[in-house]
């Protein structure tokens, strides 16, 4: 089957190649510091150097990649108490995103929280880390998705990009993933209770304990 074609130039380009290396640095397979080479990318994704040093600038005021004077970009590293300064932000954003949701949650939505939450539960009965590091990242995310906050949201998914590769050794941490269970299944409890102080005091408490652990 042929590929589809992709544009080369102008604002199409630009938007597939940003895409590109957004997904590829949120999904990790481009590390913190690799050098991010003009040419070779705009080979990799078929456009112009002009559409990847764009989508590269973008990226750079997403907090993303970094420029390096006279040494070009990179992916951007994220030094551990930056990581916390940006989870500290999260704290609030996060706590409103949940209070908001313990109000307007629907029957169906707290079904599908409590499916992941029994989710959760299994990947760490069964010992699997990166399994229940997917299941966290859903349940945050349906938590925004629910608060119908959509400015936290957009907000959120810009700081959340920067912690990937912080998040990832987190989960993959020996105990970790046990001990941020019972945080989780309380966050998802207080919404189901319908209580938006509770919610929002689990959710500050579970990213206390997510500092404590970027801390150690």
């Amino acid at each position: 089957m042929p590929k589809q074609a992709r544009p080369s130039t102008g604002e199409q380009a630009r938007q597939h190649a940003l895409a590109q290396l957004r997904q590829a640095i949120l999904r990790g397979d481009m590390a913190p510091a690799q050098r991010l080479v003009e040419n070779e990318l705009a080979e990799q994704f078929g456009v112009t150097r002009a559409s990847v040093r764009a989508a590269l600038i973008e990226l750079e005021s997403e907090g993303l990649v970094e420029r390096i004077r006279n040494r070009g970009s990179r992916v951007r590293v994220v030094t551990v108490e930056e990581a916390v300064a940006i989870t500290e932000c999260r704290m609030v954003l996060e706590g409103l995103c949940a209070a908001k949701a313990a109000v307007a949650v629907t029957d169906e939505q707290l079904t599908r929280l409590v499916d992941v939450g029994e989710a959760m539960s299994k990947a760490v009965a069964d010992g699997e880390p990166v399994t229940y590091s997917d299941l966290n990242h859903e349940l945050h995310a349906l938590i925004r998705q629910f608060s119908g906050q959509q400015t936290a949201v957009e907000l959120l998914e810009r700081l959340n990009g920067q912690l990937v590769r912080h998040r990832f050794q987190l989960a993959l941490r020996p105990g970790r993933p046990q001990k941020s269970l019972g945080e989780h299944l309380a966050m998802i409890e207080a919404i189901r209770a319908r209580d938006p102080q509770a919610a929002e005091a689990a959710v500050r408490a579970h990213l206390s304990g997510v500092i404590d652990a970027l801390r150690e």
